[in-house]
């Protein structure tokens, strides 16, 4: 029964995605439509914010579908397109940000927490080791102890 369930969302799943592009979107060339999908796969929708353009029904996407191919007829290259676009909504709209001054925080910041982490962890690590060592008596340590185990029989 729940490899029924698993198999059923999965092609509702790829069924949603392939329904978001409509058909009056297509180009007859299917050079041109490659392209076309191929860019519109990298690009944010706007709206779901965690889908490509190529996956959202929303309507903004639909817009944004029905530009790319506009361009493409118009004979403008991908990376011109996606200039246009990026020009348009901002950085944002990429699914996979540009390595830039100005994103170089957002590729960084996972190497800077993995290094912290890493270093939080090593100094947990030596503080732990170094509170169970136990050290040797010195000998007046040795003769208090006496002391106060004869004074307390």
């Amino acid at each position: 029964m729940r490899r029924l369930i698993v198999t059923t969302l999965f092609f509702l799943a790829i069924a949603a995605s392939a329904m978001a592009v409509q058909p009056d979107e297509i180009l007859k060339d299917p050079v041109l439509e490659g392209r076309a999908r191929a860019l519109s796969a990298g690009l944010r929708c706007l709206v779901c914010q965690n889908q490509s353009i190529d996956d959202s029904e929303a309507p903004l996407a639909r817009d944004l579908r029905v530009l790319i191919r506009e361009r493409l007829i118009a004979g403008d290259s991908d990376d011109e397109v996606v200039s246009f676009i990026v020009g348009r909504y901002g950085e944002f709209v990429l699914l996979k940000p540009r390595l830039e001054m100005n994103t170089i925080v957002l590729w960084g910041a996972p190497f800077a927490v993995l290094l912290l982490a890493v270093f939080f962890l090593l100094a947990r690590r030596r503080a732990v080791s170094a509170a169970g060592r136990e050290s040797p008596l010195s000998g007046e340590e040795k003769a208090a102890l006496d002391r106060l185990s004869r004074t307390g029989e």
